[in-house]
C-alpha cells in the first residue's frame, strides 16, 4: 500500500488499523476476539515494516498493562478489543486514568451481556461513557459512523489523548468493523509524535524524576488527584462534537450515533418524503456528550426519538439534556439485531399521528 494521501476500498477494521500506522502509533497491544480480529490481523502484517511494536498477549488483562508501561514511558500506543474483552481491561483504565497516561482504546462492540454474540451492538455506551471501572474518571469517547471515520477517528483519538493526558476510546460497532467502504487515507506521519516531559524516560540531571502512579494512600493526596481530573474534564466539554440534520424546522428530532444515525437518515428522508417534518442530532462525541444543542432544539420540537441498538443507553442523557421540556421517546434493538430505516419510520409515525391528535383536542 502506497504511503501518500490515497482513496481505498477497504474493511472498517482495517482503514482504522491502516489509519494507525498513519498517525505515528509506535506500539500495539492486543488480542484476537471477533468482530475486531483484522486489526490485530492486518498490524501483525504490516506494523513491524513501518517501525511499530506489534504484540498479541495473553490476555485482555495483560495486554492493557502492557499499554500502561509502554504509554506511560512516553509511546504512542493503542489497543483494541471487543465488550468482553473491554470489560476484562477495566481496571487498567482506571489505573491509567489516574496516572493521566494517554492511550487509545478502541472498541469493535457485539451483542451483550456475557459473551453474548458476534453480531453488532451499541450495549457499550454506559461502559464507554460513564467510566466501567472503578472511580471518578472519564474516557473521551468518539462514534464513527463510516469506514472513513473509523479512519479519521484513530488522528483525533491520539490528538486528544495526548493533548489532555486521558485516555481516548473510538466505540464501534461489529458492522462499521465489517463493512467495506471508500476511505481517503491521510499520508504517513502526518500526526508525528510529540515529547512527553511527564513520561518515565529515564532521569536527567535537570530535572526530579518522573513517578506515574495510581496509588495515593492519603486521603487529602487522592482528594487533590480527583479534584485535579475533574477540572481536567470540565475542560474537555470544550471537545464536544455533533452533526445535526434538518433539524431548523423539525417538529420531531431523532438522536442516534454510529450506525443507528445512518439508519436514522434513512428513515428522515423517507418520512420527509411523506410530509412528516424529521431532523437528526447525532452525537460524535459520546463524552462530552452535545447537550447543548439538544436543549436548544427542545425549544422549538414537540418530540424526540432516541434510536439505539441497545436497550436505551444513551436515553438516559438525552433525557438530562432535554429536561422534561419535550416528550423523548425511544426505539432499541438488541443483541446483535439492528433496527430497519422502515421499523424507525413506523415509529415516528406513531409519535406523529400521537402529536396530531393532541393538537387536534387542545385546538
Amino acid at each position: 500500500m502506497k504511503m501518500n494521501s490515497e482513496i481505498s476500498l477497504m474493511k472498517g477494521n482495517e482503514a482504522l488499523a491502516e489509519a494507525a500506522l498513519r498517525a505515528g502509533m509506535q506500539a500495539y497491544f492486543g488480542y484476537p476476539i471477533t468482530p475486531q480480529s483484522e486489526i490485530l490481523e492486518y498490524l501483525a502484517v504490516h506494523g513491524p515494516k513501518r517501525g511499530a511494536v506489534i504484540l498479541q498477549a495473553e490476555s485482555e488483562l495483560a495486554a492493557i498493562n502492557m499499554v500502561y508501561g509502554a504509554a506511560g514511558a512516553g509511546a504512542r500506543v493503542m489497543i483494541s478489543s471487543s465488550s468482553p474483552g473491554i470489560s476484562l481491561m477495566q481496571e487498567g483504565i482506571s489505573y491509567m486514568a489516574s496516572a493521566e497516561i494517554p492511550f487509545l482504546i478502541v472498541n469493535v462492540q457485539r451483542g451483550g451481556p456475557g459473551l453474548g454474540t458476534i453480531q453488532p451492538s451499541q450495549g457499550d455506551y454506559f461502559q464507554a461513557t460513564k467510566g466501567g471501572g472503578h472511580g471518578d474518571y472519564r474516557l473521551i469517547v468518539l462514534a464513527p459512523a463510516s469506514v472513513q471515520e473509523m479512519a479519521d477517528f484513530v488522528f483525533d483519538g491520539f490528538r486528544l489523548a495526548e493533548k489532555y493526558r486521558v485516555g481516548t476510546m473510538i466505540l464501534a460497532d461489529g458492522a462499521l468493523g465489517q463493512m467495506m467502504e471508500k476511505v481517503t487515507l491521510p499520508p504517513a506521519s502526518s500526526l508525528p509524535p510529540k515529547e512527553k516531559p511527564w513520561a518515565t524516560v529515564g532521569k536527567p540531571s535537570t530535572r526530579e524524576r518522573n513517578i506515574l502512579t495510581s496509588l495515593f494512600i492519603q486521603p487529602e493526596k487522592m482528594e487533590e488527584v480527583n479534584l485535579k481530573l475533574q477540572k481536567k474534564y470540565r475542560d474537555i466539554q470544550s471537545e464536544v462534537r455533533y452533526e445535526a440534520i434538518q433539524v431548523e424546522d423539525a417538529e420531531i428530532v431523532l438522536v442516534a450515533f454510529g450506525l443507528s444515525a445512518r439508519i436514522s437518515q434513512k428513515a428522515l428522508e423517507l418520512a420527509r418524503a411523506k410530509g412528516i417534518r424529521v431532523g437528526l442530532v447525532r452525537p460524535i462525541t459520546l463524552y462530552p456528550f452535545p447537550s447543548a444543542i439538544l436543549s436548544q432544539i427542545a425549544l422549538s420540537v414537540e418530540a424526540f426519538l432516541v434510536v439505539e441498538m441497545n436497550a436505551g443507553q444513551m436515553l438516559e442523557d438525552v433525557e438530562l439534556a432535554v429536561r422534561g421540556v419535550k416528550p423523548v421517546m425511544f426505539k432499541g434493538r438488541m443483541g446483535g439485531m439492528l433496527p430497519s430505516p422502515e421499523e424507525v419510520l413506523k415509529e415516528i409515525e406513531s409519535l406523529a399521528a400521537v402529536r396530531s391528535a393532541s393538537s387536534a383536542l387542545i385546538s
